[in-house]
């Protein structure tokens, strides 16, 4: 039997330095060494979620580092989740359900935090006493001095845990050595004592001219410098942030089908498009320029956490009429969750759960109506597509408030059959659709349906991917990063010392 290590925690010395990624590599070189790990954040603030086999709602990197663990994601992995829904309100999910709407003031105030400290820790401990050695993640910068009293997932966690805790720092947007000096320099003696190594993230260039940068950070920091990981482009992980979308914005491809998703301002689960975006006839990519929808062969308007916030925006920069022209004049439109919401005649809010609009009309692509409820549907869902002519079981999980109907359903028809015999979505011919499901574009039948209409203007042919097996083979991918440029030796020993 294997000895028990200690609990771990990467902290960062800021927010998207890498700690996500670092911590999934982690948890698969520990499955890979004989050891039993699994994730966990405390809290985590995200778009991007998952829904549990249960049916609760958890953060999508703890999903993503249960599946480097070869685990199902369960809650108590990630107790605590904030979505924003405006730049000054979130929704507090706790235990995989909403509990209210929070304002930044509010959640950082120390009334009820107590309560919410106590049940991540008790979150904690049921999982600890199942897996070893749990893989922890801190939230943005542990050196934030005004929110220490109120913070419930950095140092105080690792506190609790009894965790080792390693420091990530981003290389890549510049001042390392005073990040990392000084989110060590920051933290009372107790604390200080607990940071074991540091772990510089997103390197560029040959390795060799940091040699004497890791001496300095030693002598500077009185901590060994674990390792420094290159950048790499070659390795594909699911991504919890949007920050990079924007960048995913390119000209049109020749010989391939171009396909536009709406970069709408509260976007959330973007990895729905992971597996599109890989295909070798397509050409992909996030914007909000209305030339560029209107020249796409297929736009897809993503799920949101703000339907009405976000389908007002897109009223007023065009985008909206954008999508409207595109579509009749051959392009074919998809929306996913909110996106499908947005499809519609008519969205109503009517106990302004959104916000203070208590009605918005849709684009009026699909003859439906939206309500936006109070309880939220959060589950995972094996379906059939109507339009498929085999009766192969797809996979996808639904996260979202709101209840969709049709208003007129004589040309329409539903997209998928659940397994249990209800109807999911919504399609009027082959190029006009929409449906609660995440994931539906995980599944190569469901993409060669929707390619279907511009195979001619293709001049690749599909890859068939497993791409339950390709997400496997990337965590052994990046566990060979991993490897090859931290010491795992010297991590070992420090997670095994009495």
């Amino acid at each position: 039997m294997k000895k028990r290590l200690h609990n771990i925690m990467l902290a960062g010395t800021g927010s998207d330095v890498g700690k996500s990624i670092i911590a999934t590599a982690l948890c698969r070189i520990f499955l890979q060494d004989g050891y039993t790990p699994a994730p966990f954040k405390a809290q985590n603030m995200a778009l991007n979620s998952f829904a549990t086999k249960e049916g609760f709602e958890i953060g999508r990197a703890q999903a993503v580092q249960a599946e480097a663990c070869r685990l199902e994601c369960h809650t108590d992995m990630n107790p605590l989740l904030l979505k924003p829904q405006s730049d000054h309100t979130s929704q507090v999910i706790l235990n995989g359900k909403p509990i209210g709407i929070s304002s930044a003031y509010s959640y950082f105030r120390k009334e009820g935090k107590e309560e919410l400290r106590a049940a991540v820790q008790a979150a904690f401990g049921r999982l600890s006493k199942r897996y070893n050695p749990i893989v922890m993640e801190g939230a943005g910068s542990i050196s934030e001095l005004n929110l220490s009293e109120t913070d419930i997932v950095n140092m105080p966690m690792a506190r609790y845990a009894n965790a080792d805790v390693i420091l990530v720092a981003d290389i890549d947007r510049g001042g390392v050595f005073a990040s990392a000096y000084g989110s060590i320099a920051l933290q009372n003696e107790e604390d200080r004592k607990r940071i074991k190594g540091i772990i510089i993230n997103k390197f560029r260039g040959d390795l060799r001219l940091f040699e004497s940068g890791k001496k300095i950070l030693e002598e500077k920091c009185g901590v060994p410098v674990l390792g420094v990981v290159p950048y790499y482009k070659d390795i594909y992980i699911e991504e919890e942030d949007s920050v990079d979308l924007a960048a995913k914005s390119f000209k049109m491809e020749k010989g391939k089908i171009n396909v536009a998703v709406v970069l709408l301002r509260h976007i959330s689960n973007f990895t729905d498009f992971n597996v599109l975006e890989r295909d070798p006839r397509v050409h992909l990519y996030y914007t909000s320029n209305t030339e560029d929808i209107k020249k796409s062969d297929i736009i897809i308007l993503p799920g949101t956490k703000s339907t009405i916030a976000d389908l007002y925006e897109l009223r007023k920069n065009g985008c909206a009429q954008a999508v409207i022209s595109a579509f009749r004049n051959g392009a074919t439109v998809l929306g996913i969750c909110g996106g499908y919401q947005m499809m519609g005649e008519t969205i109503m809010d009517p106990n302004q759960i959104e916000g203070e609009i208590p009605q918005l009309p849709g684009l009026g692509l699909l003859p439906v109506k939206t309500v936006i409820t109070k309880e939220k549907t959060t589950r995972q869902s094996r379906f059939k597509l109507t339009a498929s002519p085999t009766e192969n079981y797809l996979n996808g999980y639904e996260i979202h408030m709101g209840e969709t109907s049709p208003s007129n359903s004589a040309d329409i028809q539903p997209l998928a059959i659940l397994e249990e015999g209800s109807s999911d979505g919504w399609m009027k011919g082959n190029k006009c659709m929409g449906c609660y499901l995440h994931g539906i574009l995980d599944n190569t039948e469901f993409i060669d349906y929707l390619l279907e209409p511009f195979k001619d203007k293709c001049n690749q042919k599909a890859a068939v991917t497993d791409y339950a097996e390709f997400k496997q083979q990337q965590y052994d991918r990046l566990a060979d990063h991993v490897r090859n440029n931290v010491d795992i030796n010297l991590l070992y020993k420090i997670i095994s010392n009495d």
